[in-house]
């Protein structure tokens, strides 16, 4: 469905991702996020109805709500009444937005506010999240003491990997280092209490940033989505239990608990799964947003 339903936009394709189509539109992008869902670095067979209209909108949201903290990328966020797309309106609507072009920085800025994932598994091996000593005796699914910078490379294919803040520095100047660290940590508080005045619970995120031509760094993609962040219902959560998630961690738990060895091609998901997978996905929007998609 996506696949199809953006290949025949007249434009320049100039970036394929995962879940976005990037088209050129000269010294701007035209992002159009598609209904494709990715987990453990593949992209899966199944489509989730209204997934990318849930990620731009939600997106859009946010940017505007944080950009008293930062600038972002966002130039035009409803294309789709502009008149060069009039023909193209039921491909792009509510799911495009139009951006500045700008030079990305090759990592994914990782928030961690709860102990779950792979800072759990880390930190029961070791001790410590992402190079960083964790306080003993702390549970699964435990607030951390303070919330956690713990950047990754972005990798265009295969895995990420951690890295320290001293290797983050060596990658791209400590300077650049030092501020996407406190505009990350800035970003998540920010969020984290706008969310939990609305009874739901960040419990980690994910940002990327860019570099424009006169040096300045901007938010860039996307932020607090149900692919870059875990939401859980405020009501839900207990230390020491995984909460039902409200994000792609649903689709994830799935692939955990099902045959397939995560190395192969990965199978069509159940229909039960998409069909809950775009439930929580709308409920999610809605909550965060005070409006139905």
């Amino acid at each position: 469905m996506s696949e199809v339903q953006f290949s025949g936009l007249p434009l320049k394709l100039y970036k394929r991702g995962k879940v976005r189509d990037v088209y050129d539109l000269g010294e701007k992008l035209l992002i159009v996020s598609s209904d494709r869902i990715s987990a453990f670095d593949f992209v899966l067979p199944s489509l989730i109805p209204d997934k990318g209209k849930v990620l731009n909108r939600l997106a859009i949201h946010f940017f505007d709500l944080t950009r008293n903290l930062i600038p972002n990328h966002m130039i035009d966020a409803l294309p789709e009444v502009l008149p060069e797309f009039s023909k193209d309106v039921a491909a792009i609507e509510k799911r495009s937005v139009i951006v500045r072009k700008v030079t990305p920085f090759p990592l994914e800025a990782i928030v961690r506010g709860f102990l779950v994932g792979s800072g759990w598994a880390s930190y029961q091996k070791t001790g410590m999240v992402c190079g960083e000593r964790i306080k003993p005796g702390l549970m699964f699914a435990e607030r951390l003491p303070v919330p956690l910078f713990t950047p990754s490379t972005k990798a265009e294919s295969g895995h990420d990997e951690n890295i320290s803040m001293v290797q983050l520095q060596n990658l791209i100047g400590s300077e650049n280092a030092g501020k996407i660290r406190d505009l990350s940590l800035k970003l998540f508080r920010k969020a984290s209490e706008y969310a939990f005045s609305r009874g739901i619970i960040i419990a980690d995120s994910k940002f990327e940033f860019g570099r424009t031509e006169e040096g300045a760094i901007i938010l860039i993609d996307e932020i607090f989505t149900p692919d870059s962040s875990r939401f859980w219902k405020r009501e839900e959560y207990k230390p020491g239990e995984e909460p039902p998630s409200y994000d792609k961690q649903y689709v994830r738990n799935h692939l955990l608990h099902s045959s397939w060895d995560r190395q192969s091609i990965p199978p069509p998901l159940p229909d039960e799964i998409i069909r809950r997978t775009r439930e929580k996905y709308l409920e999610i929007y809605e909550i965060l947003t005070g409006r139905p998609l």
